[in-house]
């Protein structure tokens, strides 16, 4: 079993089962990306809850595995080498339990290269982009009297659903018949732009049935459906 103690972040949140990845995180769009694909992988996992409430996300404690201050991030007892490895950012992670494991990927190098492109078309445009519109849609944007950030960011998140939309037209999924990283990494986001944000009338999402039919067939699958609820 390993001896997690020399990293500073067990102190703040101890592990009952250190010889199982540990992670710490919220159920936010990045945060269920990576427990729904420790879910999907069958990896055992021990979760620890990373309040926004009370900023533990800005805790020395926390800052020690990620400086960046943003959750998810994880500790793996058992990385290369079968050290120990501490990760932050979610498609980082999601890149690393795909290598680990060799699911989640395509194992061709072409199509394994067409899957990074589209989780980190999530990483630098449906993420940030949905994310600002969610904020000056139902945070504290929605106050603000100039509504042309408001519109930017509706234009722009129109645009990545148009992408999508297009993209998905005679594919199951983002690879075609193959569940991959790539979905898990795009769908809790859309998922999160007309159900949490409630914008789903603001960006029409109607106009995009492919990304609709797509998103239910995702919260459909049973290891989605336990990702989304970690940590309780």
């Amino acid at each position: 079993m390993q001896d997690l103690s020399s990293f500073a972040i067990t102190r703040k949140w101890p592990a009952q089962h250190p010889d199982r990845l540990q992670l710490y995180s919220l159920a936010t769009p990045n945060g269920v990306k990576v427990s729904i694909a420790l879910e999907e992988l069958g990896l055992p996992y021990e979760a620890h809850k990373v309040s926004f409430e009370t900023n533990d996300q800005m805790s020395p404690e926390f800052l020690s595995l990620n400086p960046n201050n943003k959750i998810p991030a994880i500790l793996d007892p058992s990385g290369p080498g079968g050290t120990p490895l501490a990760l932050f950012e979610s498609g980082a992670i999601l890149l690393y339990l795909a290598e680990k494991t060799g699911q989640l990927l395509p194992t061709e190098p072409a199509r394994r290269y067409a899957a990074i492109q589209w989780l980190m078309f999530q990483m630098g445009g449906v993420g940030p982009m949905f994310g600002q519109l969610g904020f000056f849609h139902k945070f504290a944007g929605k106050d603000y009297e100039d509504k042309r950030p408001l519109q930017r960011y509706v234009a722009e998140s129109k645009r990545l659903l148009g992408v999508l939309n297009l993209h998905l037209q005679g594919k199951a999924w983002m690879m075609g018949a193959d569940y991959s990283m790539a979905d898990i990494a795009i769908f809790p986001w859309v998922r999160n732009l007309v159900g949490f944000y409630g914008a789903g009338a603001l960006v029409e999402i109607e106009k995009y049935p492919e990304v609709t039919r797509v998103l239910a067939a995702f919260v459909a699958r049973p290891a989605v459906v336990r990702g989304l609820a970690v940590p309780a």
